[in-house]
């Protein structure tokens, strides 16, 4: 079972009986501060539907939907069935509704919400998702050079490098699938 997450944003429109509807797919990072800007640029929007799924560390989704003011399971809970069904994880949708004049009733409402959220996800850039995870490891001076090679062949990235009197102390990051397969001797 793999998981994907979406590696940049994305965003889709549609139109529905005059109600227009723009969502926007965002990797979670980016969510709450992405949900903020929204409401601020579209302040005369009807309603901001949104669905997060946010990876564990029980490597189990937990999911959240929020209806926003439309009647109850409309409009939220048919956007996260959709990000579900992707099997997208560590992103937010977030749907904002312009309302045309005509009602759409609940089934139609649902349709409208998922239909653009499915839109936006086909827009999205979608990658493989790995839990990302850090690590510090050591190597004496005359064994750092090859650390440092091994690490740039598995494309772990060093975010920090201290130098002591033994050799060099590297805190890596990466998929924790690659950081454990590498071996890598591990620092207290």
């Amino acid at each position: 079972m793999e998981w994907r997450t979406p590696q940049r944003e994305a965003s889709a429109e549609l139109e529905v009986k005059g109600s227009r509807f723009i969502a926007v797919l965002v990797p979670i990072a980016q969510y709450d501060a992405r949900l903020a800007d929204i409401r601020r640029t579209h302040r005369k929007a009807s309603h901001h539907v949104t669905a997060t799924r946010r990876m564990a560390d029980s490597n189990t989704p937990e999911d959240h939907a929020s209806d926003d003011g439309e009647p109850a399971g409309t409009s939220g809970m048919p956007t996260l069935k959709t990000l579900m069904g992707a099997r997208i994880v560590d992103a937010g949708m977030i749907v904002t509704r312009y309302f045309g004049g005509t009602k759409l009733g609940t089934g139609g409402l649902a349709r409208a919400y998922s239909g653009t959220a499915s839109l936006a996800i086909d827009a999205a850039p979608l990658v493989p998702w790995h839990r990302i995870v850090t690590r510090t490891v050591r190597a004496g001076f005359a064994d750092a050079s090859a650390l440092e090679q091994r690490l740039a062949g598995l494309n772990l990235t060093v975010i920090d490098r201290n130098f002591t009197e033994n050799g060099v102390t590297l805190t890596v990051r990466g998929p924790e699938a690659k950081v454990a397969d590498a071996a890598l001797p591990e620092y207290g």
